[in-house]
């Protein structure tokens, strides 16, 4: 009885050191990934970020993109959450997102293309290769690039390790009664496939796990086929599950439409591949590789004609929801975001757009309010500077939380634009309610109305004050060093505005020197502010300016005053 328990006893500590080492190299494998995709998000995502925003109005050229970007940031999910952040704040329409995931989707097929070569003396160059060039910490781009090689040398030792514990596991009762389980019913594969996908969040790491297991031979070529079908369901379902709102969930919704018909046609066909595969001199693991290429291959080519129909059926499916609540709540503030630079600052942009036309408002009712004096008006501009107000410190917080793991020097200049524009918009908006306001209502209480002259000025300056305004959202949205330059000369128009006003304004006086007490000084303040609102609007150019003249290599001369 002694002996008897001493073997059982060895038989049970084998099998919990194989099962500790096989949830050690899958956990390597993650975090690998997870490396690659933060440290290239971290060091490229913004320049990447930018280039979609400008350039991927085609189709094809969107398909190419995503490709493109997929296979350098290691990861489809990084740019399913780029496309998503666009097309939710209306840079990117969602037809060309579409292609966008159709090629990131074919993207992350070389990824499993790359690992299934046998790579093993890569690991130990990847691993130097990446130490010299993270220790070059020079600029930002360095230290990323040094972490995503390093990343890649982990998930190929985490194969490495795969193998040699599949190995061993192969020979245990357990491992075959579960891969029996899994042979011949489809519908427990695939739900199998798609829950160790969701809780992975990676296709690639579990395309990987059942090329590994395929290559322990006790795996059908119909099973495999069809694990790689549920990875495929599984790897689009966590982009559904994170999005916040209808309009952010339509693109990863229309991904997890399109691979499911792909799937369902892929099963209802799945003798006639099995055949298929029969004939081809593959081995498991190469058909596991192989007919995931050919799997999200063949979905871009059947999808990349019906991304425009899909996308205006999908805009019917998840309309837009009507916005509810205090304005002064953040919208696009997403703590998901706080993560990733990119999608944070595009976060913040969007909650940006949201103070100007507020400013845009508060300008409305202010010309209102001078037309038809009365105290409701003045109190409905107190408001929704209150609200402006809110919304600033809202964005401001976000911005102090965002990038816990540093901010590379472009998404730091570009956070610190983003804070002067919020500033800025928040301070004009505190001219036009403590200062404009007050002075249309002092007017209306003393029982009279700006005169003739007085309201030509000021619809003058009003209109020069939105076609600013116009200008520097233009600047700072699409980071336009003209509209920027353009902006900064308007601060000419305005001084001149007000100096001819304010001249043929003491011209008038002069007839009449008792309106001079009250009334006059009041349309002189008028001016002077209006030019201070300027001034804040006109700021918004400078941190543009001198980013931009710095990256285009000139110097910029305009005066900061």
């Amino acid at each position: 009885m002694s002996m008897t328990h001493t073997v059982t006893t060895m038989t049970t500590q084998s099998g919990t050191t194989l099962l500790i080492n096989l949830a050690g190299a899958i956990a390597l494998l993650l975090w690998g990934s997870h490396m690659i995709s933060t440290a290239l998000q971290r060091g490229f995502g913004t320049p990447l970020r930018n280039w979609m925003g400008r350039h991927l109005t085609h189709r094809w050229m969107a398909l190419l993109a995503g490709i493109g970007i997929t296979g350098l940031l290691q990861s489809s999910t990084a740019v399913s959450l780029m496309a998503t952040s666009f097309t939710a704040a209306g840079t990117l329409s969602l037809a060309p997102a579409l292609a966008v995931m159709l090629g990131a989707n074919v993207g992350s097929t070389l990824v499993v293309q790359l690992m299934s070569f046998n790579t093993a003396i890569a690991i130990p160059l990847l691993m130097l290769c990446g130490f010299m060039v993270f220790k070059m910490r020079d600029h930002t781009g360095f230290e990323s690039a040094g972490c995503a090689l390093i990343g890649l040398g982990l998930m190929l030792m985490a194969l490495s390790l795969l193998g040699a514990t599949l190995g061993h596991i192969e020979t245990t009762p357990v491992f075959h009664a579960v891969m029996q389980g899994l042979e011949g019913d489809t519908l427990i594969a695939l739900l199998v496939a798609i829950i160790l996908t969701l809780i992975c969040h990676s296709s690639v790491a579990v395309i990987l796990l059942i090329a590994s297991l395929a290559a322990t031979g006790v795996m059908t070529p119909v099973t495999a086929m069809v694990l790689v079908l549920g990875a495929n369901i599984g790897g689009a379902l966590p982009p559904v599950l994170n999005a916040g709102s209808a309009v952010a969930r339509r693109l990863p919704v229309g991904n997890l439409l399109i691979r499911g018909a792909g799937c369902v046609v892929a099963l209802a066909m799945m003798p006639l591949l099995s055949q298929l595969a029969g004939r081809l001199a593959l081995t498991t693991p190469q058909l596991v590789v192989w007919f995931h290429t050919a799997f999200s291959a063949v979905l871009a080519v059947a999808f990349i004609g019906l991304t425009a129909p899909m996308a205006r059926l999908l805009e019917r499916l998840l309309p837009e929801a009507e916005r509810t609540g205090s304005a002064a709540m953040p919208m696009y503030l997403d703590e998901a975001g706080l993560d990733i630079a990119y999608i944070g600052l595009s976060n913040s942009v969007r909650e940006s757009l949201r103070a100007a036309d507020m400013l845009n408002t508060m300008l409305d009712r202010l010309r209102a309010l001078f037309n038809a004096p009365h105290r409701h008006s003045a109190a409905e501009i107190r408001q929704l500077d209150h609200q402006l107000d809110g919304l600033s410190a809202a964005i401001r917080a976000y911005l102090a939380d965002l990038g816990h793991d540093g901010l590379s020097d472009a998404d730091a200049d570009r956070a610190q634009e983003i804070l002067m524009f919020v500033i800025n918009v928040e301070h004009a908006g505190d001219i036009l309610s403590s200062s404009l306001a007050q002075l249309a209502t002092r007017r209306s209480l003393r029982g009279e109305l700006f005169s003739e002259f007085e309201l030509h000025n000021i619809g003058l300056l009003h209109t020069e004050m939105l076609t600013s305004l116009r200008l520097a959202v233009t600047a700072f949205l699409g980071e336009d060093l003209a509209a920027a330059h353009q902006l900064v000369r308007r601060k000419d128009v305005i001084r001149q505005i007000e100096a001819t006003a304010s001249r043929e304004h003491f011209k008038k006086l002069r007839d009449d020197k008792s309106a001079w007490a009250e009334s006059g000084d009041i349309f002189q303040r008028v001016l002077r502010d209006y030019r201070r609102v300027h001034h804040h609007i006109a700021a918004v150019a400078y941190p543009v300016i001198d980013r931009l003249s710095d990256e285009n290599g000139r110097a910029d001369t305009l005066p900061h005053a």
